[in-house]
């Protein structure tokens, strides 16, 4: 019923840990892992996995890197293409001992058919120090734009594990699973059911600890993608500006040129 996309770059010592949970429910069909211009090791590493489990895991190698969110796309057209109901998406860096949440997520989502199933990473809600800060800002900007943060709050698809249903996973473009707050909108504008189906606070998943300066990065992308899914939901052009700030981050650094080669059927080594 459920195929996991689980996108992996120089995740070396983690990724085969992460694998290996999913392995171990048995309502995860299929995993599709993408291979997002990773090194030797972690390539090493997940054939390792995959050696043992050729029945339920694909591996699709791309030897340049797709940039951030880029494997989503790729997964996602993976899934929609098989015969699974529900995508599952989380990131290949995720060693936190989150299989027993992850079971009843996946359980509560057989149940009640959500098409955008969220998680809840922050159960007792950010320090008030830190709920002005950017990050937390816009996600809670878009979601009340869009009349759903009395059912989600700040929830959003581009924090923690999350899952599309096969009717958004038509409805939306593939290149806007780039951009994940924008799945947000295209669900809200054809009247879909998006709910939290879980509770995982961030720290428990166990994420991989960066420097400051990949920080920042993150948060301006993520702020960038909730600002063009505003404009999404404002229909007019997209932007990454806000008070004569563009929020790119790793925006820029996004191929959508080789998710297209990959659309139009090449691209893979």
């Amino acid at each position: 019923m459920f195929a996991a996309v689980v996108p992996v770059h120089n995740e070396e010592l983690r990724v085969g840990s992460l694998l290996r949970r999913l392995l171990t429910l048995p309502s995860i069909t299929k995993i599709f892992v993408i291979q997002n211009g990773s090194n030797q090791s972690t390539q090493t590493e997940v054939a390792s996995v995959y050696g043992e489990n050729r029945g339920r895991i694909s591996v699709l190698n791309f030897t340049e890197a797709l940039g951030i969110d880029v494997p989503r796309a790729i997964g996602a057209k993976l899934v929609y293409e098989s015969d699974a109901a529900y995508a599952l998406f989380i990131d290949g860096d995720l060693v936190g001992e989150i299989t027993s949440q992850l079971s009843e997520i996946l359980l509560k989502t057989a149940t009640e058919r959500p098409d955008l199933a969220l998680i809840n990473c922050y159960p007792q809600s950010p320090p008030l120090e830190t709920q002005s800060e950017p990050l937390f800002f816009f996600r809670r900007l878009l979601n009340k734009a869009l009349g759903i943060y009395h059912d989600i709050g700040i929830a959003t698809p581009s924090h923690g594990p999350h899952l599309v249903s096969r009717r958004l996973l038509s409805l939306a473009p593939w290149e806007d699973f780039c951009v994940p707050p924008t799945l947000l909108v295209h669900a809200s504008f054809a009247n879909l059911d998006i709910r939290i189906v879980g509770e995982i606070p961030h720290i428990c998943l166990g994420s991989q600890i960066k420097n400051s300066t990949h920080s920042q990065q993150i948060v301006d992308t993520i702020v960038g993608d909730c600002l063009e899914a505003l404009a999404l939901f404002k229909k007019v052009a997209r932007n990454r500006d806000y008070e004569g700030k563009a929020y790119l981050g790793y925006h820029n650094k996004r191929r959508l040129d080789l998710l297209q080669q990959f659309l139009d059927g090449g691209l893979l080594s």
